[in-house]
Parts: structure tokens; C-alpha cells; sequence
């Protein structure tokens, strides 16, 4: 018998970065296999970008889009709008809750209070990026180990994840799975560089988490094979750009290194030849799937749940904070491009057999529909 068609609400803060890319994903997913779909978002924190991003969702969101004060830490919205959702919920007659990142765990948890629906929950490194040293992280931890026992599943993207979460927070109480996010079949086209396109191309926002200094350091030392200097594009903007701005003059780097602002990935990756992620913490970054899925060489640090994307290339992985041990890798990269050619290939092919979004999608409809089941 076919397995009935389910009233989903999906529940996140701030429509930005990889989170909103994998809930953006599941809800088109989702509506495709025919179930309905409702969104839950932050309404404090709105801007054009946000507006269009969620505009060209709508159309897949059969049960709405539904604004909510989520203040990024803590603050007046976390008393009002746990009540609200539930509200929500109640008359949409949802069968889930989902909820994505600490804020989005944290109202679709409290909002099934008293109800019925089965609530899972995916922490996408959020929460965990909280030390416990911190006055918010000792609240958000706390948070997170009372709120256990309202949790039907935790969905964590990266094994890495899981035993943060286990080390950091608590040994989850509830069933925990490993889904991996996954890619779309046009993503595993390739993209060719274009006609003078760089040795490297960086894509990712401009903040020192990202280890855009370390890679501007570690540039400053690789030469092509004819002894020219290797040049880098990087596309992205935020709060570091202008300390960045300074390291490449600083560095004598500004005819090797271009700034493209905020762009798309994969048009970007057009721009270059080998793909660079120096990450100093991550979770399951969409990018290095999205660069090795354009058949883009990856130079990656070994942080969060990297080397699980890497599969069997993962020992190519550089140290994070390296600048010595990733100019050792870029310089590599350009000496030997077979090798990295014959490792993309490999990494390609792990990263269609475990991260594809049929793959991801079908994992999480039939967790909803187990979390569902009676008992």
C-alpha cells in the first residue's frame, strides 16, 4: 500500500547560506513526490535578496510561507513565536515539524507541545558552533538537552555532526540518522573554464572563518609550471572584505588575485581551474560538493564533515590554518595535473553514489513517515 501524502512544515531563521540551499531542496523534493509543504521564516531579517529567494519558493510551499520574529540569538520573538507556530500548526493540521539549525530546532520542538505531530530536527552546525564558554551557548545546550525528549528523530548531514553533537551537547536520547545533503542531476554537469579563467577560484563568503587569509598567504608562494606567478579569483562578499583588501595590496597581490563580489557558484566556477575551500571550520559545505560535482579539482582542509565528501581522496586534505601546507597543495595541483585530474574523477564518483538529492530526499521522506508510524 502506497505510503499516504504528508503536511510538512519546514521551520528555519534567516533564508541564507547552505541551510536554506538543503531546505530550499527537500520542500521542491518534497512537493515533487506530492506531499504539501509549508515554510516558517524569520521576519526580522528580511531584505530583497531574502524576498526573492522565498518568491521563487513559493510556488513549491502548497501550505504558505509564514513570518515569525526569530532574533539570531536570544530575545523577545523566542517567548512569542514557539506559541505562534503551534498555532500554525494546529490549523494547518501538520503531521511534521522539521526544524533546521538551533533557532528552527528550537521553535518546532516547543511548538509540539501538547500536539501530535512527529517533530524532527537538523542541527546544520548551528548549535554547534556555540562554545560552551558562552553565555549563549550554555543556554542554547541546555535548550537542547530539555528538548530531547520532544524530538521524534535528528537528522544530522555529516557523520562529523553527529559525534560533535554527541561530544559537545549529549548523547542524543532519541533515534539519530545520517543523511547527507545531496546534489541535483543538472549539478553533475560539467563546467569547463572559460578562455583565460585562474589557476584558482574560491567561492564562499569573506570572513575569516572561511580561511581567506590563509589562502591569500599561501598564494603568495605558487608559480605555474612556466614560473609566472598563479592567480585566484574569489567570489563572495562580507565583514572581512576589506581586511582582505589590504592583506592583497599588503601582499603585492592585486594583479593575481580578483574580487568578484557575491556570485553564483557554478557560472564561477567557469572562472577558474582548480577549486579552492580553506575552510577553519565547517560542517558539510555545499561548495566542495558543488565544485568536484562541476569536475573541478578541490583543495580542501580537513575540518567538519569534509573528508566524508573527499571519500578515498581524503588524505589529500591539508591541515586547517596551514598557509605552508595549502601553498604546498595549490603548488601540486599545478605541477602535477594528472594526479589532481585522476582524483577529481575518483572524488566524482563517491559524490554521485552518496550525495544525491534523490537520494537525500527519499531518506528523509521515509524518516518522516517512520516518525509518523504508531507505535
Amino acid at each position: 500500500m502506497a505510503e499516504p501524502k504528508l503536511r510538512i512544515l519546514q521551520v528555519m531563521r534567516a533564508p541564507v547560506g547552505g541551510l536554506f540551499r538543503h531546505v530550499a531542496d527537500l520542500t521542491r523534493a518534497l512537493s515533487e513526490m506530492g506531499h504539501e509543504v509549508g515554510l516558517v521564516v524569520d521576519s526580522l531579517a528580511n531584505d530583497a535578496q531574502t524576498e526573492s529567494k522565498l518568491a521563487a519558493l513559493l510556488p513549491h510551499a502548497s501550505l504558505g510561507i509564514h513570518r515569525f520574529a526569530m532574533p539570531r540569538v536570544l530575545g523577545h520573538g523566542d517567548l512569542t513565536t514557539p506559541f505562534a507556530v503551534r498555532k500554525l500548526a494546529r490549523t494547518l493540521k501538520i503531521d511534521v515539524l522539521h526544524g533546521h539549525g538551533a533557532k528552527g530546532g528550537f521553535y518546532a520542538r516547543l511548538a509540539n507541545f501538547g500536539g501530535k505531530a512527529a517533530t524532527l530536527y537538523t542541527p546544520h552546525g548551528g548549535v554547534l558552533h556555540f562554545s560552551r564558554s558562552s553565555t549563549s551557548g550554555r543556554v542554547f545546550h541546555a535548550l537542547e538537552r530539555a528538548l530531547l525528549s520532544r524530538t521524534s528523530a535528528i537528522i544530522f548531514e555529516s557523520a562529523y555532526a553527529q559525534a560533535t553533537y554527541s561530544s559537545l551537547i549529549a548523547k542524543p536520547t532519541c533515534p539519530t540518522h545520517i543523511i547527507h545533503n545531496g546534489l541535483a542531476p543538472a549539478e553533475f554537469e560539467p563546467v569547463p573554464p572559460n578562455a583565460g579563467a585562474a589557476n584558482f577560484v574560491f567561492v564562499g563568503e569573506l570572513r575569516d572563518l572561511k580561511g581567506i587569509h590563509v589562502l591569500i598567504d599561501a598564494l603568495a608562494g605558487v608559480q605555474r609550471p612556466d614560473g609566472s606567478p598563479a592567480t585566484l579569483v574569489m567570489a563572495g562578499d562580507g565583514p572581512a572584505r576589506q581586511e582582505l583588501e589590504s592583506q592583497i595590496t599588503n601582499l603585492g597581490l592585486t594583479a593575481r588575485v580578483k574580487l568578484l563580489g557575491a556570485q553564483p557558484a557554478r557560472p564561477t566556477f567557469a572562472r577558474g581551474h582548480i577549486a579552492v575551500v580553506p575552510s577553519l571550520a565547517e560542517s558539510l559545505p555545499y561548495v566542495v560538493l558543488e565544485a568536484a560535482a562541476a569536475r573541478l579539482p578541490v583543495i580542501a582542509t580537513r575540518v567538519g564533515g569534509i573528508p566524508e565528501i573527499f571519500g578515498t581522496t581524503a588524505a589529500s586534505l591539508v591541515p586547517a590554518s596551514d598557509s605552508n601546507a595549502l601553498r604546498t597543495a595549490m603548488q601540486a595541483a599545478l605541477d602535477d595535473p594528472e594526479t589532481a585530474d585522476n582524483q577529481m574523477k575518483l572524488r566524482l564518483a563517491h559524490i554521485e553514489e552518496h550525495f544525491s538529492l534523490a537520494r537525500m530526499s527519499g531518506d528523509i521522506e521515509t524518516l518522516y513517515h517512520q516518525a509518523i508510524a504508531p507505535a
